[in-house]
Formats: structure tokens, sequence, C-alpha cells
């Protein structure tokens, strides 16, 4: 993974190592459910009072966003890249909006996947169908990459003024 992929990750959230059994996550409860459900209803253990955060923070399913990307992502939302009407860059960490865009999906994604009911239906209609629009757009980052042009570097920021002294 190359440096500036991952955001920031949670610095007290971890990895599991498979914490459903199924690398998509839809068995046992929807994409990565846990028993949770049971502590919440009062039908389990009580949890204990002298927990640290780092205890009672949710593991993370995938390490980063670029495993994110390549494990789940990727394969499950296919298109066709005709270049006439979606484009994607294998090299998406190399644009600065789609590492934004791919990271808040990730982390939507994380979050998300731990409520059974609605929690990916959700995070499809909420999250990934926007954001994949955007970055799969003709006219999106993506623009002018190609495996026969490489990068397109002609896209610029947006332009920006200062603003007033004192109004933020």
């Amino acid at each position: 993974m190359t440096a500036g992929a991952d955001l920031g990750s949670s610095p007290v959230a971890t990895v599991t190592d498979d914490p459903i059994g199924d690398p998509a996550g839809v068995g046992q409860g929807g994409w990565g459910a846990t028993d949770e459900w049971a502590e919440d209803t009062g039908a389990g253990p009580e949890p204990a009072d002298t927990a640290s955060p780092e205890e009672d923070a949710p593991q993370l399913y995938f390490p980063t966003v670029e495993v994110f990307v390549r494990e789940l992502l990727a394969p499950t939302y296919r298109r066709s890249l005709d270049g006439r009407h979606r484009t994607w860059c294998p090299q998406w960490w190399r644009h600065a909006e789609a590492i934004v865009r791919l990271d808040a999906l990730w982390r939507a994604w994380e979050h998300l996947r731990l409520e059974p009911a609605l929690g990916i239906s959700v995070w499809l209609r909420d999250h990934a169908d926007p954001h994949m629009a955007t970055l799969l757009d003709p006219d999106g980052p993506f623009k002018g990459c190609s495996p026969e042009k490489g990068h397109d570097a002609r896209l610029k920021p947006l332009p920006c003024d200062e603003p007033p002294v004192g109004l933020f």
C-alpha cells in the first residue's frame, strides 16, 4: 500500500482475522453482523464497567482502504468500463478525490456492516451508489486515465480566493 492511502484509521479499532466466517460478510446475520444485539437488549451478559475504549471499539473487518477496495468493492461493484460511459483507474490511489471517496466508503461500510437488518442496503443507497457514480463518471476524477495514456494531469484543483479577514 502506498503512503497516504489510509487517511488515519482509528487508533483504537483493531482488525479481526475473520469475524463472520465469509469474506463478503453475507452469512451469520449479514455483512459482518455480530451478536451485539444480545448485549444491547440486555439478553446477554452485562458488559464489564472496567472495559477500556480499546475493548469497546468495534473491530475492523478490512484493515485499510486499499484492502477494502481490492477485496470487497472491486469484485462486488462490477461495471462495463468502455471509456465512453464509465471510467476507473486501477491506480486510484494516485487521485486525491478517489482516496477521499473510497476511504469514506470503507468507513461507512465498517460502521453499517454491524446493522444486520438494513445496514448494507443503507450503505449501497446512501454511500456506494452516489460515490461510485461520481468515481465512474466520464467527467469524474479518472477523466483522461487510460492504459494507453496513463494518468492525465490536466485536471487542476478548483480555484479559491482568500476569504475576507475574520469571516471564519
